[in-house]
């Protein structure tokens, strides 16, 4: 990066067939002097890879990942994590592409991530509560109520949002580890992430339940588009099985 300091935080956006929903102000505004972009193209078919080439050319601090195939939601995010990690990033999330939680809100849970020593992550948590301004469609506030709540029991800790698209994470060996290899989960990888933070490895012990956070978002928004269907939400619930029995059987040990 020429002369200008590297960022220490890396924010990953997923991106497959985006172009049409792509809010460059939007992008552009969560820069700062310590904070990147890493934005990955999951194979898309339109001219998603070609507007992040160009973003990518305009700031240093946007990095630009173009994965020859379709991998799915899950890897697209691994892969920018990785990459982070291969910069010497300090703080690194991810976030979706359609800036559902505003950049306004990004900042702030970073804000609580950088600020407590003590927490290794912080999670935006979709509350509806008085006071807020959470915009979502009723039959997917349902759906992910019961889904976050089958998610909750599998991996036996009282998470209240687990799918909510903004996750920011201290770099620590039990991160990396978990980073490490292929999820094996489309849909339900966030919960997969959560369960290897929790169990650690020999070499990277699994972080305290104290350290995660959930902060109730101010602001969040539905935007039309959304790649979740019917099928792959029922799969998402089928996916919670093999992490819950990883899960339980870790906490046996």
């Amino acid at each position: 990066m020429s002369d200008q300091v590297a960022p220490t935080t890396w924010l990953v956006v997923p991106c497959f067939n985006e172009a049409a929903r792509l809010d460059r102000d939007g992008f552009f505004s969560l820069l700062d002097e310590s904070v990147g972009v890493v934005l990955v193209d999951d194979g898309s078919t339109d001219d998603t890879a070609e507007i992040l080439r160009a973003w990518s050319a305009a700031d240093e601090r946007v990095a630009c990942l173009i994965l020859p195939r379709n991998q799915g939601k899950g890897e697209a995010v691994r892969a920018g994590l990785r990459w982070a990690l291969d910069h010497d990033a300090a703080f690194v999330g991810y976030i979706d592409a359609d800036l559902a939680t505003p950049p306004s809100e990004v900042h702030r849970l970073l804000g609580v991530l950088r600020d407590h020593d003590d927490l290794a992550v912080v999670m935006g948590s979709r509350v509806m509560r008085l006071g807020s301004a959470l915009e979502r469609q009723g039959h997917r506030h349902f759906t992910g109520r019961l889904y976050a709540t089958a998610a909750s029991y599998a991996l036996n800790i009282p998470v209240y949002d687990t799918q909510c698209g903004a996750k920011f994470f201290r770099v620590t060996p039990t991160f990396r580890h978990a980073v490490a290899s292929p999820f094996g989960s489309r849909w339900s990888f966030d919960v997969r992430l959560l369960q290897r933070l929790l169990d650690g490895a020999p070499d990277a012990p699994g972080l305290p339940l104290s350290s995660f956070y959930e902060v109730p978002l101010n602001e969040w928004r539905d935007v039309a588009g959304s790649k979740v269907r019917l099928v792959s939400a029922a799969r998402a619930f089928v996916e919670l099985w093999p992490v819950a029995r990883t899960r339980r059987r870790s906490l046996r040990r």
